[in-house]
């Protein structure tokens, strides 16, 4: 990617008083590509490229992300991006201010998006450098997230699909994540010995957890994937979620499992009392399961940072064995 391939789109997002001078790729994003607009008054933004040329995930799993009536399917694409972003900053939840959305591939051949730059860090690198320094931060964190989660809805699935008036796929959240679940176990299997080994056992303590799960019928606004990664911390300390295509109404457990596992320690700041646990346990087993099978999935494709993918399917992989009893592990 050049300056000269996104001097349209920058034209078009910031005007004229701007000259775009230069752009420089940035780390992660699996899904989509994200470069940083360098600006000759020293300004700068951050565009979203949809394309396939830069979803690194295979072709068959790209393809399913025009389902939205499958909560699971991949969150990639402009209308569910601007979909999110309509409901967080309804919510006063802060998301990177938009200055272009850009669907008609006049300027550039893909879907855009041209969004503020949020200057310093993400919160992972300052909870790893100057934890005491992020108390603020993490009130303010879990302010935002009681926000989405006290905006409930009577149904479960993306929002963008909501917003139509449409209906997802499965009658309940359990019974959705209960056979994503078992689909990535049949993955993670033709993958790693290891859960070949374990596979018929993984998959009954897996139908007994989600058979202990009561059924539900509100449901929360989340995020589905907020880890540090995926919260820049701006100069007033404010969180500022991005990565926010996957926002779907779904049980708030879902949402807690995946926070317990990425913020550790720094987890009790975002604690609720209210979580039905037994939900959570099902779908704690789930989501590693899933973190077993979406990265080994990835490595089939040219992704780099590869040793750091094959890290997180390792570790997921033993968390998910340890849900089994100690004389079949």
């Amino acid at each position: 990617m050049t300056r000269d391939h996104l001097v349209g789109v920058a034209r078009a997002a910031v005007g004229t008083g701007h000259r775009l001078v230069g752009v420089s790729r940035l780390r992660g994003g699996s899904k989509k590509g994200v470069y940083r607009l360098a600006f000759d008054d020293d300004s700068t933004a951050i565009v979203y490229i949809w394309d396939d040329a830069e979803n690194y995930w295979p072709t068959a799993q790209a393809d399913e992300a025009d389902n939205h009536a499958d909560p699971f399917s991949p969150a990639s694409g402009i209308e569910l991006f601007e979909a999110a972003h309509r409901h967080l900053d309804a919510l006063g939840v802060r998301t990177p201010r938009i200055y272009l959305a850009d669907r008609s591939r006049s300027r550039y051949p893909a879907d855009v998006a041209v969004v503020e730059d949020v200057p310093g860090e993400n919160l992972e690198a300052l909870l790893h450098r100057d934890p005491r320094s992020m108390g603020t931060t993490l009130a303010r964190l879990a302010e935002a997230l009681g926000a989405m989660q006290r905006h409930q809805g009577p149904r479960f699935g993306k929002v963008a699909l909501m917003d139509k008036g449409g209906t997802s796929e499965g009658s309940s959240c359990e019974e959705v994540v209960l056979n994503r679940a078992l689909d990535d176990l049949t993955e993670a299997a033709s993958r790693d010995t290891r859960i070949t080994r374990s596979r018929e056992l993984l998959e009954t303590v897996v139908r007994e957890l989600a058979a202990a799960v009561r059924p539900r019928s509100q449901y929360g606004l989340v995020h589905g994937e907020l880890g540090p990664d995926h919260v820049l911390v701006d100069r007033p300390g404010q969180p500022v979620l991005i990565d926010i295509e996957g926002l779907m109404f779904f049980d708030v457990e879902w949402e807690h499992a995946f926070l317990r596992m990425r913020f550790g320690e720094h987890y009790r700041w975002l604690d609720r009392s209210d979580l039905d646990e037994q939900r959570l346990t099902f779908y704690t087993l789930a989501m590693r399961l899933s973190l077993v099978a979406g990265p080994l999935r990835l490595l089939d494709g040219d992704i780099p940072d590869r040793d750091f993918m094959m890290g997180i399917a390792e570790h997921n992989l033993q968390e998910a064995l340890a849900f089994l009893p100690t004389a079949d592990r």
